[in-house]
């Protein structure tokens, strides 16, 4: 069994290998295959057995895992955790180069929540993936990654703004979050964003291609500093994108040690991880979308049961983690937190929860995650927002809302959340990844409700 500190160190290799949410996809299903499992495609039909391992991706940046069954799953259900693959970040926009006051500059978008004075004089790299038309006409994805610090977003000299320190950084969005890319060398020697990507296709090995044939491009820009295990015993992990590859990372690697260690079991085994929960899931590849439910339908047809009430039945006796960093307390900030639901680093995985279900969690699937945790000796702990605080949210809702599943809402406890470089504990880590077996082993748990 892997030490806490081996998982911490495997995270830090998913995230580094995961600069974007097309990276991230395929790690995951690099893991998965190394585990056996079979890729499938949307566009073929599909042929299953009990026991199966497969997956499937959507728009390269969403992917769901699977294991099936010996047991129908609309009597069996399924053991199930999301999470998502996407972290705040500037965006480039689709015409983005600029040159002025002697640099060249990318223009950018911010993409979800993001702490903004945390991406300034950062070490910038840029990644995600181009549409390259090739001879005949046929338009593929090709993923790209400038893994190394290419850009940076300069903070204002205190000279410049003496009262900085004690009324704060005013970052405007649209003024003051533009990157420098380098130097603008005059007419006839500038290069625009098309050519420096062919010029790093080729660089990496991909193949060659002409600035014109790059159609388009899905490109945001990324801490190329790789992440750290820190604090003074290696206790710590610093890095960029804890939230939320740590927990895709802990459910990939859930799923294939749970699917290694007992191959056959009743009930399915499934794990989500979604794209755009950063900006409201609102997509063909977001939870909010319908991914998840034309997955779990094709199961079953390819299992022999087919129409609505097979479905429905099969939703209802399914369960989901849903899986997205909680926020520990901030030594430093400790009025900002409920004081009777304030998780702590190293504790072990938070169960969030808030009356007015911007968490999913209730008290039924709490207690089944409860006691899934309790059998395997891992320690959970609460968390609830101040109430006079507004309260983030997750894919729970969303997918217990759009498919009728049970579900709850745990994370990893974590400081600087939305940071360009957030904190989280080792042992934290390791426990979340224990749960997430436990309940791929435990089942869904089909207890009738209370009357």
């Amino acid at each position: 069994m892997p030490s806490p500190l081996d998982r911490a160190r495997d995270l830090l290799e998913f995230i580094h290998a995961s600069p974007s949410p097309f990276h991230a996809v395929r790690t995951a299903a690099d893991a998965l295959q190394r585990a056996g499992f079979r890729r499938l495609s949307e566009r073929d039909p599909w042929s299953l057995s009990p026991g199966d391992k497969c997956f499937v991706t959507r728009n390269a940046s969403a992917l769901v895992a699977f294991v099936v069954g010996t047991e129908p799953p609309s009597s069996a259900g399924f053991a199930m955790t999301g999470a998502h693959t996407d972290s705040p970040c500037p965006k480039v926009k689709p015409n983005p180069e600029l040159f002025r006051s002697g640099v060249a500059q990318l223009a950018v978008e911010p993409y979800g929540g993001m702490l903004l004075s945390t991406w300034l004089d950062r070490d910038l790299g840029m990644s995600g993936r181009v549409l390259v038309e090739r001879q005949g006409g046929s338009v593929v994805p090709l993923l790209v990654s400038l893994n190394r610090p290419i850009l940076r977003i300069p903070n204002l000299a205190i000279h410049l703004d003496r009262e900085v320190n004690t009324k704060g950084v005013v970052i405007n969005q649209q003024q003051h979050m533009v990157p420098l890319i380098g130097l603008d060398r005059g007419e006839g020697k500038r290069r625009t964003l098309r050519e420096i990507l062919a010029t790093e296709l080729a660089r990496q090995g991909q193949e060659a291609v002409k600035p014109e044939a790059i159609l388009g491009f899905d490109l945001v820009l990324h801490d190329a500093v790789p992440g750290v295990i820190g604090g003074l015993d290696e206790e710590l992990i610093f890095s960029p994108r804890i939230d939320n590859l740590a927990c895709c990372h802990a459910s990939v690697v859930a799923l294939c040690e749970s699917s290694a260690a007992r191959p056959a079991l009743p009930h399915g085994r499934l794990l989500a991880l979604w794209d755009h929960e950063e900006c409201g899931s609102r997509s063909a590849q977001g939870a909010a979308g319908p991914f998840l439910r034309q997955v779990i339908e094709r199961v079953l047809e390819a299992r022999g049961e087919t129409g609505p009430q097979a479905c429905a039945r099969t939703l209802v006796g399914s369960f989901l983690v849903s899986a997205d960093m909680a926020h520990a307390v901030h030594p430093n900030y400790a009025d900002r937190h409920e004081p009777s639901h304030a998780p702590l680093l190293g504790k072990g995985p938070v169960v969030k929860t808030n009356a007015n279900q911007s968490y999913a969690s209730d008290g039924l699937t709490a207690a089944h995650f409860a006691r899934v945790c309790r059998d395997s000796g891992v320690s959970l702990q609460q968390f609830v927002t101040r109430s006079d605080l507004p309260c983030g949210s997750t894919i729970g809702p969303v997918t217990a809302a759009l498919t009728g599943v049970r579900t709850i809402d745990v994370g990893g406890p974590m400081l600087s959340m939305h940071s360009c470089r957030e904190l989280a504990a080792v042992d934290d880590h390791a426990s979340m990844i224990d749960a997430m077996t436990a309940l791929f082993a435990a089942g869904p748990g089909l207890e009738s409700e209370p009357g």
